[in-house]
């Protein structure tokens, strides 16, 4: 129920009100005064629920039923066929000798407010390894260091400008995500260079191998690290398939970007940490939960742990 946002009396309260007048012979006077309103207000209140009942005292839209100027519902139909043809608003008024403020606004109403609306939704890609190591994903996030001020506005709410450090400066997040089993390698670095990203990729390497798990492919964005000469070389080097993503299709890497998603409000701003040292040591411990305990909704509730010794016996029984 959404009651007015200055109103004093909730429905119930205008029911005892009415009820005083109608039922207890209170006057109008009177029954306003204990209520905290006006007489016209009350009287307003009276009338609705001796014409229909309590049902009548809910607050009602303010929206008017009808609308003198509104568009013909003709020309809307037109509108929309014009829009159809990837027409922009100020061409289809200029077409339909009507004014641009009212064509878009109906094609703000019918929905076609950007041209990209009339494009059917692309389909989910959804989609899942079998064999762990078959493909890993990699992203990272930029985090603003912890200043000498302490935790930011995501835990204080303050973002008054003397809450602000300066020059405090980044850190840079880099995950590695296993596609099957989505266990996660995760690393705090001072920043995304193309050789601190063949670092990472090389430590994440060992920690799958240290783990049964030979990593065959590769995923990541186009950023410039990962376009590199030197992120080229060591990629077959290690006997890995670099696979980047579509442009403007960051969903496409999205078990990455999920599970950055995942750790950012379960670590990055799940608690308060007063210095970004704090921050990184309280890293391996939430990583170690959710690796190991945590309930994954992607794996049937089990953690990417329990996901990996499962396929490590499938693939074994194969081979």
């Amino acid at each position: 129920m959404n009651v007015h946002a200055n109103a004093k009396l909730s429905p119930k309260g205008r029911l005892v009100m009415c009820r005083r007048v109608v039922e207890e012979g209170w006057s109008l006077t009177e029954a306003a005064e204990a209520a905290g309103v006006s007489e016209r207000s009350c009287a307003t209140w009276v009338g609705r629920f001796r014409a229909e009942g309590e049902a009548a005292l809910v607050d009602r839209s303010s929206a008017p039923k009808t609308v003198a100027n509104r568009t013909d519902e003709r020309r809307v139909a037109a509108i929309a066929a014009l829009r159809g043809l990837r027409m922009t608003g100020a061409e289809i008024a200029q077409c339909l000798d009507m004014a641009l403020s009212t064509v878009s606004g109906v094609l703000t109403r019918v929905g076609l407010g950007k041209l990209s609306r009339l494009e059917p939704p692309e389909p989910a890609n959804r989609y899942e390894r079998k064999r762990p190591g078959e493909l890993i994903h990699i992203d990272v996030k930029k985090l603003g260091r912890i200043g000498d001020r302490g935790a930011g506005h995501r835990v204080t709410g303050n973002r008054g400008k003397g809450q602000r450090s300066r020059g405090a400066g980044w850190e840079f997040v880099h995950v590695c995500v296993d596609d099957a089993t989505r266990l996660a390698y995760v690393e705090m670095l001072e920043d995304e260079k193309a050789t601190t990203c063949v670092g990472f990729l090389a430590r994440a390497v060992a920690f799958y191998r240290a783990h049964g798990v030979r990593v065959e492919r590769l995923m990541t964005d186009n950023g410039g690290a990962y376009r590199s000469t030197v992120h080229a070389i060591a990629c077959p080097a290690m006997k890995i398939k670099h696979i980047r993503t579509r442009p403007y299709r960051p969903r496409t890497n999205g078990k990455a970007e999920r599970f950055i998603r995942t750790m950012l409000g379960g670590w990055a701003y799940g608690a308060i940490y007063s210095s970004s040292a704090e921050r990184t040591a309280a890293l391996s411990g939430w990583l170690t939960v959710y690796n190991w305990s945590r309930p994954h909704g992607s794996l049937a509730k089990k953690p990417p742990g329990t996901r990996l010794a499962e396929l490590n016996n499938v693939v074994g029984s194969y081979t």
